[in-house]
């Protein structure tokens, strides 16, 4: 096994999550194929529940969903160990994803849904469980990027990140 610092799952998630990204913008309606709409139900593409983890509207929205996932992942990785991190950004995301789909099945068949941030604030949510002096800071901080877009009027699945929020906590409630 390598004992390289940087051979982490967190790591290794960001560069799948990269490839992802390039498949996805190489394909005929990559997009469409790979994040969370309504082709989930109407046309059987169950992956979706996954792939939109994976997909991401564009370059930015790829780049700062990688660098909150290396900070965050790879702190809990460290301290809490491989299994934790893919149970919670994994499980979580994937949690994120099904319940998301509430939202778009109900209330907007229009949504295509992409990017980690859902998986990403379970990791969130994960942390601000178990570290009482972070838990304000990043209950803010989730409700900045979650409501300030939107002011502004940036289509973000908003949604998507109190849910994975919320995950978190339940994770860290039952896996201390």
């Amino acid at each position: 096994m390598l004992k390289n610092k940087n051979f982490t799952l967190t790591n290794i998630t960001i560069v799948l999550t990269i490839i992802m990204y390039l498949i996805q913008t190489n394909i005929s309606y990559g997009s469409l194929k790979l994040g969370l709409n309504m082709y989930f139900l109407d046309y059987g593409f169950y992956w979706q529940v996954v792939s939109t983890m994976f997909a991401h509207g564009g370059i930015g929205h790829l780049g700062m969903n990688m660098f909150v996932l290396f900070q965050f992942g790879n702190l809990i990785e460290k301290a809490k160990g491989k299994k934790i991190f893919m149970l919670i950004y994994f499980l979580g995301g994937i949690l994120t994803s099904a319940l998301s789909f509430l939202y778009i099945y109900f209330l907007d068949h229009q949504v295509n849904l992409v990017g980690a941030s859902g998986a990403i604030c379970a990791l969130l949510g994960y942390v601000a469980f178990i570290d009482k002096q972070q838990r304000s800071g990043i209950i803010t901080w989730v409700l900045l990027i979650s409501v300030a877009p939107i002011l502004i009027g940036l289509p973000i699945a908003w949604y998507s990140h109190f849910i994975g929020l919320a995950l978190g906590f339940l994770i860290g409630m039952i896996k201390k």
